[in-house]
């Protein structure tokens, strides 16, 4: 028995520190990943549940060329971040509201204060918001998408999907980046991918190796105290 608990425990501890150490890396290496490394992780986040199975994901995976077009078509669009059409779906509320605009503050003031980027310097928060579409320099960009014709509890699914990704990059000693930014840019990623106009672009997502040296990777984001949202009852 003891040992099956000693078992247990280590198991624990090495899906907690994938879970935990999880954050999301805005400056990558270039070295490459393989195809295959590609293929395991998704393989595994493949076992997501789904309702009924249905296993809502599709994944393009890009590199390269066809990477940069995803880059290029974005960034030439002449299409600024805050004017872009979020026609297809909504990640953030129209207005914010309490606690969420406090925590979302607090993140950006963070990372802009981490890059030495002031409150009042909006073309260098523009400009480090475009690294999005560059997937922060990463060697593998995601595009992911999902059939318009399903409901909520299919995104449910597909966000868990999301999260055994870059779980399971962690388990391999890689970092990922998931970037909704990427969302209402669908015109232009659309012709580079082929994607068909049955699938709605849900986000995108940067995978490879962190830059340590890069001071953005530096920053952390807190968590709010369980008791501020959890309620146990018997």
């Amino acid at each position: 028995m003891l040992e099956k608990k000693a078992r247990i425990a280590d198991e624990a501890e090495i899906v907690d520190e994938a879970i935990v150490s999880r954050r999301s890396v805005r400056a990558f290496l270039p070295d490459m990943i393989d195809d295959d490394t590609i293929r395991d992780i998704l393989a595994v986040a493949a076992r997501a549940p789904s309702g009924t199975n249905m296993q809502p994901w599709r994944v393009y995976v890009t590199k390269g060329e066809t990477k940069q077009r995803i880059s290029d078509a974005i960034l030439n669009s002449g299409i600024r971040a805050e004017k872009a059409d979020w026609d297809e779906y909504r990640y953030y509320p129209t207005q914010f509201f309490e606690p969420y605009l406090t925590r979302r503050r607090a993140n950006g003031f963070g990372l802009y204060g981490a890059l030495g980027i002031g409150r009042r310097e909006v073309d260098k928060m523009r400009a480090q918001h475009d690294r999005n579409f560059v997937f922060f320099d990463a060697p593998v960009g995601m595009i992911f998408t999902i059939d318009r014709r399903l409901n909520q509890g299919s995104w449910i699914d597909y966000g868990m999907f999301l999260q055994n990704i870059m779980v399971a990059a962690r388990g391999r000693g890689l970092h990922t980046c998931p970037q909704a930014a990427f969302a209402p840019y669908h015109r232009q990623i659309r012709p580079v991918l082929n994607i068909p106009d049955e699938e709605i672009v849900v986000c995108g997502m940067a995978l490879g190796y962190e830059d340590t040296s890069k001071p953005e990777n530096a920053f952390r984001t807190d968590r709010v105290p369980l008791e501020e949202w959890v309620t146990f009852s018997e």
